[in-house]
C-alpha cells in the first residue's frame, strides 16, 4: 500500500472550500479561452505573420501539458495546497508580462507562464479529495472537473466585450486580478491536506515527459501550417514515439515515479483517460464551430451576422450549463454509479451534434446546441475525476488526476488541429480572404459525434461497480500488489476494518500502540475498509479501530519481526479476527 505521512481528514473543510477551488479553476479556464475573441487580429496587434501569432496560442497549450502531471506530482508530495498557490502565482506574473507588452517573444513568454496554471484543476481535485466528507465529494469533484468549461463559456462573452470596447491588453490586467483574487481566499480558505505521498520527485521522469509531450504536441497543433506530411511533421511524431517510450520504460524501473505506469495500465484508469481524449475533443469542436457560424457575415449565405459579444453569449450557456450539472451529477452517480453517468453524458453530447447539424439557421438554435451540448459535457467530465479517484491510492491522486487533466488537453489539441485542417480544407475564396462554409461547419459537428461514439465504446468497457452513496471512492485495489514497492521494508499488520455484519468500514480511524503505551504508528481505512500500518520492530502491540457509529475496538497483536504483514481483519465491534 502506498503510505501517507499523515491522515487522511474527514469532513474538516469548511463549507466556502469548494466554491473557492471552483473559482480558482474558473480563473484557470478563463486564461485558456482569454484570446479567441482576438484570435484573427493577432498578427495586426503583435506586427507579425499569422504563422507566428500561432505560436501565442501554442506556448500555454505546450507549458500546460507539460506542468499539469508534474505539479500533480509535486502536490502529492509536498502539499496541494502549496503547488495550487505556486501555479496561480506563476500564471498570474505571466498575466502581467502580456498586459505591458506587444512584443511576440515577450508575449509568448507570458502566455508560456500562464500554461503553468492549468495543474490547479487536479490539485483542486485531490484536495477535495483529501478533506471533504463522502456527501459533498460527489458534487464538488464534478464542479471542479466541469470548471475548465465552465470558465472557458463564461470568459467568451466578457472576453468579447473588453476587447470590441477596450484595448485589449486589459483582459490580461483582467486576469491577473482574478488569479490574485483565487490565490487570497485559497490561502485564507482552504486548509492544506496532510495527504503525503513517499518518496521523491522524479526529475528524470519529468524531464523525459516533458520533453516527450512537447515533440509530440509541437507538429499537432503546428501540422496544418507545415504540412502533415513535412518531414518536420513526421520526424517530430517518430521523435515523440521514441522518448514516450524510452520514458515509459525508465519510469517502470523508477522506485517513486513521476507517473505509476502499472496503475495507468489499470483497465479503469487505461479506458477512463482514453475515453477523455474523446471527450476533450467533442468539447473543443463545438468551442471552434459555432463563435464562427455567429460572426460571419449574412452576405456569405450561412453566416448568422452576429457581433462579437452577441456570439459570446450565444455559446455562454455552454458553461453555464455545464456548472448547473454538477448537482444533478452527484444524485446520478450516487445511485447509478459514475460509469453510468459517463455514458449518458457521451449520449447526450452525440444527441446534441446529431441535432445541431440542423441547427445552424439562426442563432437561438445554437443556444440550444450550446444547453444540450453543455448538459452532456457537463455529464461526462464529472464522471472522469470520480472514476480516476476510485481506482488509485490516495496518496496519488493529484499525479493521477493531472494525467487524467493531460488527456484532456491532448483531445483539445487534436480537435484543434483537426477541426482547423478541415475548416481550412473546405474553405471558399472570397476576394482573396477564406470563408469557412457550412459543409465545414457540419463536416466538424461529424468528426465529433465519431470521437463521441469511439468514448462510449471506451465507457462501455469499464468495469462496473456496485452503485452506493459514494461510488467514486471506492478503494484501489492496488494496495496488496503495490505493498512491498511502496515501502522497501512493510512489516507490520494489513487487513480490513469491518462492522458485525462483515461490512467494510471506510475511514476508520486504525492506531498501533506498542507494549509501553507508545503510538507507533496510525492511518485510516480506505473506502473498501483496507489498512495497512508498519512496525518499528518485533513484538506486542495493541492495535485500534474507531469509527463514527460503532463502539471502539483494542486488541492485541503480535508482530514476529519477518518481512511479511501480518494480515489481521478488525471488527467493529468485536474481536480481531485473523484474515
Amino acid at each position: 500500500m502506498t503510505q501517507t505521512t499523515s491522515d487522511r481528514p474527514s469532513g474538516r473543510a469548511g463549507g466556502a472550500v469548494v466554491p473557492v477551488l471552483a473559482f480558482a479553476g474558473i480563473v484557470v479556464a478563463v486564461m485558456q479561452t482569454l484570446l479567441v475573441p482576438v484570435i484573427k487580429d493577432l498578427p495586426l496587434l503583435l506586427d507579425t505573420s499569422p504563422a507566428d501569432a500561432t505560436w501565442v496560442l501554442t506556448s500555454t497549450l505546450l507549458s500546460g501539458a507539460v506542468s499539469t502531471p508534474i505539479m500533480g506530482r509535486l502536490g502529492d508530495l509536498h502539499g496541494k495546497r502549496r503547488m495550487l498557490v505556486a501555479s496561480l502565482a506563476v500564471m498570474v506574473v505571466g498575466a502581467l508580462v502580456s498586459a505591458l507588452t506587444s512584443d511576440l517573444l515577450l508575449m509568448i513568454a507570458g502566455r508560456t507562464l500562464q500554461g503553468v496554471a492549468m495543474g490547479a484543476i487536479p490539485l483542486g481535485i485531490g484536495l477535495m479529495r483529501d478533506m471533504l466528507p463522502r456527501e459533498r465529494l460527489g458534487s464538488a469533484m464534478a464542479l471542479m472537473s466541469s470548471s475548465i468549461g465552465v470558465g472557458g463559456g463564461l470568459a467568451l462573452p466578457a472576453a468579447a466585450l473588453v476587447a470590441q470596447y477596450s484595448d485589449w491588453h486589459v483582459l490580461y490586467f483582467g486576469a491577473a486580478g482574478l488569479g490574485v483574487l483565487a490565490i487570497a481566499l485559497t490561502l485564507a480558505v482552504v486548509p492544506e491536506s496532510p495527504v503525503r505521498a513517499p518518496g521523491t520527485f522524479d526529475l528524470p521522469g519529468a524531464l523525459g515527459l516533458s520533453a516527450g509531450l512537447v515533440l509530440l504536441l509541437l507538429p499537432v497543433s503546428k501540422g496544418g501550417d507545415w504540412g502533415w506530411t513535412s518531414g518536420t511533421t513526421l520526424g517530430l511524431l517518430g521523435a515523440a514515439a521514441t522518448v514516450l517510450l524510452l520514458w515509459g520504460v525508465m519510469e517502470l524501473r523508477v522506485a517513486a515515479p513521476l507517473v505509476d505506469l502499472r496503475t495507468t495500465a489499470r483497465r479503469e484508469v487505461l479506458l477512463t483517460n482514453l475515453a477523455s481524449i474523446m471527450v476533450g475533443v467533442s468539447f473543443f469542436v463545438v468551442s471552434l464551430v459555432l463563435p464562427q457560424l455567429l460572426q460571419l457575415p449574412a452576405s456569405t449565405g450561412h453566416g448568422l451576422g452576429q457581433s462579437m459579444v452577441v456570439a459570446g453569449l450565444c455559446v455562454a450557456p455552454l458553461g453555464l450549463t455545464m456548472m448547473f450539472t454538477a448537482p444533478v451529477y452527484a444524485r446520478l452517480s450516487a445511485r447509478y454509479g459514475p460509469k453510468t453517468t459517463l455514458i449518458l453524458g457521451l449520449l447526450i453530447i452525440a444527441a446534441g451534434y446529431a441535432g445541431g447539424l440542423g441547427l445552424m439557421n439562426a442563432a437561438w438554435q445554437t443556444v440550444v446546441t450550446s444547453v444540450v451540448l453543455g448538459a452532456g459535457i457537463g455529464l461526462a467530465y464529472s464522471s472522469l475525476p470520480a472514476l480516476i479517484i476510485g481506482a488509485v491510492p490516495a496518496s496519488e491522486t493529484g499525479a493521477a488526476n493531472g494525467l487524467n487533466t493531460l488527456m484532456r488537453s491532448i483531445g483539445t489539441s487534436v480537435s484543434s488541429a483537426v477541426i482547423g485542417m478541415v475548416l481550412a480544407n473546405t474553405a471558399d475564396t472570397v476576394g482573396g480572404v477564406e470563408i469557412p462554409t457550412l459543409h465545414g461547419f457540419r463536416l466538424s459537428f461529424v468528426i465529433a459525434t465519431a470521437a463521441v461514439a469511439v468514448g462510449l465504446a471506451l465507457a462501455l468497457f469499464l468495469p462496473s461497480g456496485r452503485p452506493s452513496a459514494h461510488p467514486q471512492l471506492r478503494a484501489s485495489g492496488e494496495e496488496d500488489e503495490n505493498l512491498e514497492r511502496a515501502q522497501a521494508a512493510l512489516r507490520g499488520f494489513r487487513g480490513r476494518v469491518l462492522d458485525a455484519a462483515g461490512v467494510p468500514v471506510a475511514r476508520a480511524e486504525v492506531t498501533l500502540t506498542d507494549r509501553r503505551g507508545r503510538r507507533a504508528g496510525a492511518t485510516v481505512s480506505a473506502d473498501d475498509g483496507g489498512y495497512a500500518l508498519p512496525v518499528p520492530a518485533r513484538g506486542p502491540y495493541v492495535l485500534s479501530a474507531r469509527a463514527a457509529g460503532h463502539a471502539p475496538l483494542a486488541s492485541p497483536a503480535t508482530h514476529a519481526g519477518g518481512p511479511h504483514p501480518v494480515d489481521l481483519d478488525l471488527s467493529l465491534p468485536g474481536e480481531t479476527v485473523s484474515a
